[in-house]
């Protein structure tokens, strides 16, 4: 990230004086922006809550100056604010609180980039803005598609942000103490992506033994082997980041594991399974989601604790359900806040070693 020439940041706020008056004159502040009290036909910004927005960068138009730049320190900082202060925001949907810490997130990375940040401090808020990133995606879920959070601007800015960070880990010396726990992030996020399984094997052998990134393999292994039985095994033992970046795919194994189960199980006269059974496999969040699974994909049931596979019933329509997920991920956190999370010291330790395949 550094470079011969570039600036330093020294705006020691979350956003500039200047861009503050600027949006407060054109009313573009967000409500998370405005002081307490003056939400009326004036509204103030709040210093202590407003936040730089993304604006994208013209061909031609002028580097902004130092002070309208802020440090690796005061980006740290500000997403620290996001991770506490908005994500865990209980008056707002899932949706605004998205599209907005998404659009302050891409403002940091576009600081950073615009200015001569050390490698390593460089990493540091790199890391924080995507581990918060990965967090409020996978608390948004699939059932705001048509919402204020656009699901593939979303996406994409997770991308761009695992792409900047990878980015620094090849071209700064480091040291980065959690690069395999995010390189391992990456494959997850990617999960059965040749691409991204190639460039996680052209890694330096020390670092792919790192636990967090065996695990991550181990995962992708069992993933596109269709072992269900070891991945969600897997599944169940990642943190809680990790499970944030692999959430996109568990719809997609399940309903796999399903149709795996209704080639095998299949027969004219039908043959049942308890849906205790189901639970267990798939790691899902009780029988309620189980029935719920199974019916969508045109299993009819026996009673309310067994699926039954029927030759010729089993049907695929739309995208998988993706499930609520909380024994996969929500209840992960373990008392934790999304910030403890998002600054925590090197967590590869913590990252169980995949055992040998079922």
């Amino acid at each position: 990230m550094s470079g011969y020439g570039l600036p330093v940041g020294t705006c020691v706020d979350m956003c500039p004086a200047a861009e503050r008056a600027q949006r407060e004159k054109e009313r573009r502040l967000h409500r998370f922006e405005v002081a307490p009290g003056c939400r009326g036909h004036r509204p103030r910004a709040d210093p202590q809550r407003a936040v730089k927005e993304y604006s994208r960068p013209a061909a031609g138009k002028i580097r902004p100056p130092p002070s309208q730049l802020r440090p690796p320190s005061v980006l740290l900082a500000t997403v620290r604010y996001l991770a506490s202060e908005v994500v865990e925001r209980t008056d707002a949907s899932r949706a605004e609180v998205a599209s907005f810490v998404a659009d302050r997130l891409r403002a940091v990375r576009l600081d950073l980039a615009l200015q001569g940040a050390g490698d390593v401090e460089a990493a540091l808020v790199l890391e924080a803005a995507l581990a918060v990133l990965l967090a409020v995606v996978a608390r948004l879920g699939p059932s705001t598609a048509h919402g204020p959070a656009d699901p593939m601007l979303l996406q994409a800015q997770v991308q761009e942000g695992f792409g900047s960070l990878r980015r620094c880990y090849a071209l700064g010396a480091g040291p980065y103490p959690r690069q395999a726990t995010f390189q391992g992030l990456f494959l997850l996020y990617n999960l059965g992506s040749v691409e991204a399984l190639h460039e996680i094997l052209q890694l330096p052998t020390a670092l792919r033994s790192r636990p967090a990134l065996r695990t991550a393999l181990a995962v992708d292994s069992a993933f596109r082997e269709g072992n269900t039985a070891r991945l969600f095994r897997l599944l169940r033992t990642l943190p809680y980041l990790q499970s944030c970046a692999v959430q996109c795919h568990v719809g997609r194994a399940r309903r796999g594991a399903l149709a795996r189960l209704a080639r095998a199980l299949s027969t004219p006269k039908g043959q049942t399974l308890p849906l205790g059974f189901m639970v267990h496999l798939l790691a899902l969040d009780g029988p309620k989601e189980a029935r719920d699974l199974c019916q969508a994909h045109g299993l009819p049931l026996d009673g309310q604790e067994r699926v039954v596979f029927l030759r010729g019933h089993y049907t695929e329509e739309g995208l998988p359900p993706a499930g609520t997920c909380q024994a996969l991920v929500g209840n992960k956190l373990g008392g934790r806040t999304l910030e403890e999370v998002v600054t925590a010291e090197e967590e590869d330790e913590a990252v169980e070693r995949p055992k040998s395949a079922a």
